[in-house]
């Protein structure tokens, strides 16, 4: 089962399951975890082939959306689920292929659509370091520069090096191996009737208006909210603001309204 950090322990309602996306952890949701858990229990997963979660050469939605299914099985058999980018749509897929297992959902800035950027030259920048070289993670932000211009996703991605053992904490061979299937979309028969937010970045292209026909083909009850001066990394960006959407909507209140 994937690696699961577990916040807070307030059973009183089914627990909210975090996804991350592309090149992140558990470890990147821990501050929006530890805040959200102040009324309920939150989970956070390692997908897998990230972190400390298991190395597998498939990296399909559906499997990635059964390996969420299995750990909600795991504590109670339905959740509330936040997916961001990658997460993202593997939360859509687990409530397309397992609606019963998802009470309300939240999917961060993506679409249920292919898109046609790539991320393989993070994966080769990752690649090309040199982790022989590595006495601390400076080492390694020097050696990736040269090809990720960016400080900002230069640590992120360092966040994923485990410098004392010299190595990635990430499969690169198999996300790069799956790298179409993780931008695609695939083709899913199922719907999802439930209550369903698609928060996005205002700064952001990843969701854009001609989008919404194929959400709301199947998320007919979606919702759609933007925050302000938010890119893709909207939860990052803009902490408060994705907190305060996010409790909004996943509030008993907002269920029942």
């Amino acid at each position: 089962m994937l690696h699961t950090v577990i916040h807070g322990n307030d059973n009183a309602q089914p627990p909210l399951l975090i996804a991350h996306g592309l090149f992140g952890s558990a470890r990147n949701w821990g501050v929006v975890a530890k805040r959200l858990s102040d009324t309920r229990r939150v989970l956070t997963v390692d997908m897998r082939n990230h972190g400390d979660s298991f190395r597998d050469d498939s990296h399909g939605y559906p499997d990635l959306a059964a390996d969420l299914a299995e750990v909600i099985a795991a504590h109670g058999g339905v959740a509330d689920v936040v997916g961001h980018s990658m997460g993202g749509k593997a939360a859509m897929a687990l409530a397309l292929d397992h609606p019963e297992t998802v009470r309300r959902l939240v999917v961060a800035d993506i679409a249920p659509v292919a898109y046609g950027h790539t991320q393989q030259p993070l994966i080769d920048a990752m690649r090309a370091v040199d982790l022989s070289l590595v006495e601390r993670r400076g080492d390694a932000d020097a050696q990736l520069a040269p090809r990720v211009s960016e400080a900002g996703v230069r640590a992120f991605l360092l966040q994923s090096l485990d410098v004392g053992a010299r190595r990635w904490r990430l499969n690169l061979d198999a996300l790069s191996a799956n790298m179409a299937a993780i931008l695609g979309w695939p083709d899913l028969d199922g719907r999802y009737d439930g209550p369903a937010l698609f928060l996005s970045g205002a700064a952001s292209d990843y969701v854009l208006p001609e989008h919404r026909p194929a959400i709301k083909a199947l998320f007919p009850n979606a919702k759609f909210a933007k925050i302000p001066g938010a890119g893709h990394w909207l939860h990052a960006e803009k902490p408060k603001e994705f907190e305060a959407a996010l409790r909004a909507f996943l509030s008993p209140a907002a269920s029942s309204a």
